[in-house]
C-alpha cells in the first residue's frame, strides 16, 4: 500500500490534513470565500494557523457566516460582544480591522463588481507555481505579495502585510506552493489554466498583458497602477 505524501507542514493532525487536502492551494474564484479567507488570515497575524482553523466555525457563527454586508454594519455593541466571545480570537484591533475591511471589500464590489476579478488579474488568471522541493524552499513573502499588500493598504485594508497576503495567496490558490513530492502538486498543476471562469460567475477575464507570473516572485508588470 502506497503512502500518501503531503507537504510536511500538514503532519498527521486531522484538521491540518483535511485543510491541506481539500483547500490549501486550490484556486478560489468566489468573492465570498476570498473574503472569508482574507479575514481568517488577518486574524492569524502573530499566531499559528492551526489556532485559527480550530476557531474557524466559531468565527463563522460570530461573523454571520463571513457576510461582509452584515459585518460592515457592526457597531460598538456588537464589537464588545465579539470581544467577550471566548470561542474566537479576542483581539480588539483585529476585530475592528475585520469590520473595517468588510466596508472596504463592499466598496470594491460596488466599484468593480468583483474582488476575485481584480485579485486574479495580478497573476493573469493562472496560479503562480513555486515548484518547491522542500518546505524550507517556500518563501514568507515575494514581490507579488509585496505588491498586492501595498495595493490593498492603499485602498484601506488593514492587517494585510506582505506575509499575511502571501499566506492568503497560498491558501486561495493564486500561488501553488505544494512541494513537488506532495500528491497534490501534480494534480493542481494539471488543473492549471490561464483563464478565469465566465464573468457571469462574478469573475471576468484577466487584465492586460501575457502570462507574466509563471515564475515564482516575478512582479505583475502588466499593471502600471493598482487595479483596485
Amino acid at each position: 500500500m502506497n503512502e500518501t505524501i503531503r507537504c510536511a507542514w500538514a503532519g498527521d493532525t486531522p484538521i491540518y490534513v483535511e485543510y491541506h487536502d481539500k483547500e490549501w492551494g486550490r484556486p478560489v474564484y468566489d468573492d465570498g470565500k476570498l473574503f472569508e479567507m482574507l479575514i481568517l488570515e488577518t486574524m492569524q497575524a502573530g499566531l499559528a494557523w492551526i489556532t485559527v482553523l480550530k476557531k474557524r466555525e466559531a468565527f463563522r457563527a460570530a461573523f454571520d457566516g463571513f457576510d461582509p454586508h452584515k459585518m460592515a454594519l457592526y457597531g460598538e455593541a456588537k464589537i464588545e460582544a465579539l470581544l467577550a466571545n471566548e470561542k474566537i480570537i479576542r483581539n480588539r484591533l483585529k476585530i475592528h480591522a475585520a469590520v473595517h475591511n468588510a466596508k472596504v471589500f463592499l466598496d470594491i464590489l460596488e466599484k468593480h463588481g468583483s474582488f476575485a476579478k481584480l485579485l486574479w488579474a495580478y497573476v493573469d488568471g493562472a496560479p503562480v507555481v513555486g515548484h518547491p522541493e522542500r518546505l524550507e524552499d517556500i518563501p514568507a513573502t515575494t514581490p507579488l505579495s509585496d505588491r498586492i499588500s501595498k495595493d490593498l493598504k492603499k485602498v484601506g485594508f488593514k492587517f494585510v502585510g506582505s506575509t499575511t497576503i502571501y499566506a492568503f495567496l497560498q491558501a486561495t490558490g493564486l500561488v501553488n506552493d505544494h512541494v513537488r513530492s506532495c500528491f497534490l502538486y501534480e494534480e493542481l498543476l494539471r488543473g492549471q489554466t490561464p483563464s478565469l471562469p465566465p464573468s457571469s460567475e462574478g469573475v471576468g477575464p484577466a487584465g492586460p498583458g501575457g502570462a507574466l507570473l509563471q515564475v515564482m516572485g516575478q512582479p505583475p508588470a502588466a499593471f502600471a497602477g493598482t487595479p483596485f
